[in-house]
């Protein structure tokens, strides 16, 4: 087994007034060689957007682009036509696929959006770009992981790659384990709220581990807590 762990506190930080963002990875005028990726997961932003306020038309290509609200909603439109607004508990994503032009702004004026956006790296290049939004009953991630994004899974967004994402509810004192959706591929846990303990390993609100070359993970939350799990091919 091997792991790395990614403290809150060490992430990058921008801030631009409207925007208020923490990077897991390098991005933007972030740089830290031993962030750029894990596996297949290139980018895990962590937004906070003021009211009215959001990212103008720009362009991707080649991305598997996910996006989920923890707080607020965004206004979503892109150059396929597609207009919505994710709120929260849904989850979207974009296959960039050839090329597509998209905005996203907070869809409230009077208070911030805070959600996570997460890029993967995709299994085929140059597919038809598309969309999926979709969404999903808390309930069933109660002391269990509830997969989100998956490319097997019909109650699930579908991704352009053999990658799962998962959330997961976990009241303190809650023990369960994780079993890895595919041989070669990685975890990388981000605790959205609360504690939980990841192999003997203990994780804070925000913390992330990077788990790979093992096929199960023990997880125990240590408080009522909310995880999130990028289960991802460490190699193209």
């Amino acid at each position: 087994m091997k792991t790395i762990l990614h403290a809150a506190d060490r992430r990058g930080h921008v801030s631009f007034g409207w925007l208020d963002s923490h990077h897991s990875f390098s991005f933007g005028n972030y740089y830290d060689p031993e962030k750029v990726h894990f596996g297949m997961l290139r980018v895990l932003n962590d937004d906070v957007i003021s009211g009215g306020s959001g990212f103008g038309t720009h362009s991707h290509d080649n991305m598997e682009i996910i996006s989920i609200p923890l707080e607020g909603a965004i206004e979503h439109k892109d150059s396929m036509g597609t207009q919505a607004v994710i709120n929260e508990n849904d989850v979207q994503i974009m296959s960039a696929g050839t090329g597509i032009k998209h905005s996203e702004y907070n869809h409230h004026k009077d208070r911030e959006a805070n959600f996570l956006q997460i890029w993967i790296m995709p299994k085929e290049q140059n597919i038809k770009p598309r969309y999926d939004q979709r969404t999903f009953s808390t309930t069933e991630r109660i002391n269990q992981f509830q997969t989100v994004v998956a490319p097997d899974n019909d109650k699930a967004v579908w991704i352009n790659q053999d990658a799962w994402v998962s959330l997961g509810s976990l009241k303190g004192g809650f023990s369960t384990s994780y079993t890895i959706k595919k041989s070669g591929n990685g975890v990388y846990a981000f605790v959205l709220n609360g504690s939980v303990t990841l192999n003997e390993q203990t994780l804070f609100k925000r913390d992330a581990m990077g788990i790979w070359e093992v096929d199960k993970i023990e997880i125990e939350a240590t408080t009522d807590s909310e995880l999130l799990l990028i289960d991802v091919p460490m190699v193209a």
